[in-house]
């Protein structure tokens, strides 16, 4: 039986965040009923003039920027033409001769070893429209809302070999385009969505075998699983004497299978010409560096200042700025508390504590991140005692109350006064008097249980270290 190695390249389609669509004035506003953000030129009725939206060619170049692609300075738009139900123009407006970008890579990190994904080329385009299908009364319906969605698509060379380089680099891209604010890449949502061209060839072969296309994959794990299957299923079909079928395939992520859809375009089936209706569009010098000029600090330069000028470990930094809401959350703590490792240990043991528990992903949680950061002060100067913070941070993560407020009208300020706690700890030693006689013969652990205790007398408003002071205090004045 000969190895098998699987080759694999992406085109990774990627809903801008513009507010309006890349032809029209339409919103581009995710989940509103359907038909109801269409006009004239997005439906594509006959006489109608596109216009580019100026932003789209900025995020374009943004994108390009960011995967170390050159720019074309010379740009025109091309028809793709082909019929579909959610295509009403039975043409897409897209980019095949001249794209915006061309030639970049991407560095990902596998295993700890770093490799470099080329990029082919970011062209821009517009997103077709929705079908929807109902099996109760065995109809589909289009809904064209999607219809003029600017969209960049991101070609990569076929260097991919495992399933975890391919998440690795979607991941990358994500958390890229997140930073960029071109994109919220919400694959939930159809945001950010990849195909998949995969092929297997024997290991030592320079010739690549026949690749099939996976479309529109939006879920990582959906992604994985569907890598391994039909490297599997090219390598079987090979084995038992056959040959694989250049086509598209569908992966069915309930029944964890792939089938066929159609066979396989290609660039001449879509007889490409270009767009009439929109004029070649020249990209300055001075345009693009100006883009540059806004470009924000991305996710491996912020990791670098963290762990270098904040003094977070490596592991910290990582997970917060694998997420723009983590970064935000933590710059505007770390802002209010003055202590970066106090923000990152909070976050990072409790927040996410809490997302998990209540199954909730950072990006859904909405409170005021000054919050954060006015808790940790509480806590640190001792205003509340740490436990108290917790419970005042979950009120936050569900209310999005004023911490301040909250601890002054219902009394959770802590009690660090000696002389104001020390009749509670006397009656709990009077109490325990079994734990006391262990602890003055030797048992010294015994302190811990009577800690426990008298913070539970107190209602945990104490300061568990003034407890444990007087409590040691009382206990050696009875030896």
């Amino acid at each position: 039986m000969s190895a098998f190695e699987t080759v694999m390249g992406l085109e990774v389609h990627v809903e801008l965040s513009t507010k309006s669509k890349i032809f029209c004035g339409c919103s581009t506003k995710f989940g509103g009923e359907p038909n109801t953000h269409v006009c004239e030129i997005c439906s594509g009725m006959p006489g109608t003039l596109p216009t580019i939206n100026k932003k789209v060619v900025e995020y374009a170049i943004k994108a390009g920027v960011a995967t170390n692609c050159e720019i074309t300075r010379k740009n025109k738009f091309d028809r793709k033409n082909y019929f579909y139900p959610d295509l009403p123009k039975a043409y897409q407006v897209s980019q095949l001769y001249l794209p915006i970008c061309r030639n970049g890579h991407v560095d990902i990190v596998v295993g700890g070893k770093t490799k470099s994904i080329g990029i082919h080329e970011i062209h821009m385009e517009e997103d077709a429209g929705k079908l929807i299908h109902d099996s109760s009364t065995d109809t589909t319906m289009v809904d064209y809302n999607r219809c003029g969605v600017p969209l960049i698509e991101i070609v990569s060379e076929p260097d991919f070999r495992s399933a975890e380089e391919v998440i690795a680099y979607l991941e990358k891209l994500r958390d890229t385009l997140q930073y960029l604010g071109v994109s919220d890449c919400k694959m939930q949502e159809g945001s950010m969505r990849a195909d998949i061209n995969l092929s297997v060839r024997p290991v030592g072969q320079e010739e690549y075998g026949t690749r099939t296309e996976m479309k529109n994959m939006a879920s990582l794990k959906a992604i994985a699983r569907a890598i391994a299957y039909e490297a599997d299923r090219q390598i079987d079909v090979i084995e038992a004497g056959g040959k694989v079928t250049q086509e598209t395939r569908r992966w069915d992520d309930v029944k964890e299978y792939s089938y066929a859809m159609r066979s396989k375009e290609n660039a001449q089936d879509y007889k490409y010409f270009p767009e009439p209706d929109l004029m070649p569009m020249e990209i300055s010098d001075d345009f693009i560096k100006r883009i540059k000029a806004e470009m924000p600090e991305l996710a491996d330069a912020k990791k670098a200042r963290y762990v270098s000028e904040l003094g977070l470990p490596e592991y910290d930094a990582g997970i917060i700025t694998g997420s723009t809401c983590l970064v935000k959350i933590f710059e505007r703590a770390n802002e209010v508390c003055k202590s970066p490792k106090d923000a990152s240990n909070w976050i990072l043991t409790n927040l996410l504590k809490l997302c998990n528990d209540k199954h909730v992903s950072i990006e859904e949680v909405d409170f005021n991140a000054t919050s954060l950061g006015t808790i940790i002060n509480l806590v640190n100067s001792s205003k509340i005692n740490r436990s108290t913070g917790i419970q005042l941070l979950a009120k936050v993560f569900d209310e999005n109350i004023d911490p301040e407020k909250y601890v002054d009208e219902h009394g959770l300020a802590q009690v660090s006064d000696a002389g104001a706690i020390e009749p509670t700890i006397k009656e709990i030693l009077a109490s325990n008097p079994k734990a006391v006689e262990e602890y003055l013969a030797g048992n010294i652990k015994n302190i811990n249980a009577l800690i426990g205790q008298s913070m539970k007398a107190l209602h945990g408003k104490a300061d568990p270290q003034t407890v444990r002071n007087l409590l040691a205090k009382l206990l050696d004045e009875m030896k």
